[in-house]
């Protein structure tokens, strides 16, 4: 839209008295993008309308300057403070969540709940919010790549692959620009459709996703190639990584012949349906390794190995190191 180009005003049934507030908590490393785009939702919301519908702080865990992953430093409003029981945090995650997860912010989290405020995550920030014992027994979920280690760590919240998550007061994303979804979809309950549509028109948002959308693209499209007794395959090897499936009986349940299925991988993806469950295997056990402190035996047996040593041999021919290595130079690279 051009600087001085009129933007069209949606004119709302009733308007609140006082704006909705929403507290942006950035963690170190956070996301830009899932935090932008929510951000801009709210201002978009503001100006179409008219009227200052919502209201907006950005808090930090000190009151200092937060770096986003691109490095990109940004200054808060304020260090955490007593909060509204109509205010809304915002926790903003990204890489690393782990250590970025403190005491304090764990203790803060948990004090603003018990006053009733509402609590949403974008990207990662799922893990804080459920570490602090916040997403027990709700609905969540959280950015694909960390999936595999959110459900070893925390087994009572009931986690879904949906772009984001509505359940009562407590609001989660996958990150990226999920953080539209879930802000158009605020919006709308607040204030209604026409609104929403408006904000997402503005942003050049034509394809508005909800909660029953899921995060991955589809398996063709992530390979490459439109097979379906191929993608039925993936998609089985997939749901299966702790206690493998053989080769045999993934050809029968999509009526093929093992060696059926052996070409077939051969000519779409250049390896054998082995080699492929093996790198899905190892990929998954890497996540972990990164994300969580479980042991490397654990890890081995969470990943469909039945002894550490197989496991480490793999995963050596694999990555040219051991899980051991990994795990420490994943350590080094934090504390630097």
């Amino acid at each position: 839209m051009l600087p001085n180009a009129k933007a069209p005003i949606v004119e709302l049934d009733s308007v609140p008295e006082k704006p909705r507030r929403f507290v942006f908590v950035l963690l170190d490393n956070f996301t830009l993008l899932s935090f932008a785009a929510a951000l801009d939702c709210l201002r978009l919301a503001n100006r179409m309308a008219g009227k200052p519908l919502y209201a907006w702080r950005i808090v930090s865990e000190d009151g200092d300057t937060v770096a986003c992953s691109t490095g990109t430093a940004f200054n808060v409003d304020a260090g955490f403070e007593e909060l509204d029981r109509s205010d809304t945090v915002v926790v903003c995650g990204g890489h690393n969540v782990q250590d970025a997860t403190t005491k304090k912010l764990l203790n803060w989290l948990r004090r603003e709940a018990r006053k009733g405020v509402g609590f949403a995550g974008l990207c990662t920030a799922s893990y804080s919010l459920a570490k602090a014992g916040l997403l027990d027994g709700k609905r969540a979920t959280i950015h694909w790549e960390n999936q595999d280690s959110f459900l070893e760590e925390f087994e009572d919240v009931i986690l879904t692959k949906s772009v984001f998550t509505i359940d009562g007061k407590h609001l989660t994303t996958a990150g990226g620009t999920s953080s539209i979804d879930l802000f158009l979809q605020v919006i709308a309950n607040d204030h209604g459709e026409e609104l929403a549509n408006a904000v997402a028109d503005q942003q050049i948002y034509s394809s508005i996703r909800t909660d029953q959308d899921t995060q991955r693209l589809s398996v063709p499209t992530r390979i490459g190639v439109r097979h379906p007794k191929l993608s039925q395959v993936i998609q089985q090897m997939e749901a299966n990584i702790e206690e493998p499936i053989s080769p045999s009986i993934l050809a029968k349940d999509v009526g093929m012949s093992t060696r059926q299925l052996e070409r077939l991988f051969r000519r779409y993806l250049n390896r054998s349906p082995k080699r492929y469950y093996m790198e899905l295997r190892l990929q998954k056990a890497r996540n972990l390794l990164m994300q969580t402190d479980m042991s490397v035996i654990n890890v081995a047996l969470a990943c469909g190995f039945a002894s550490p040593s197989h496991f480490s041999k793999c995963y050596r021919a694999h990555y040219d190191t051991t899980p051991y290595r990994e795990r420490g130079a994943h350590a080094t690279r934090l504390s630097v």
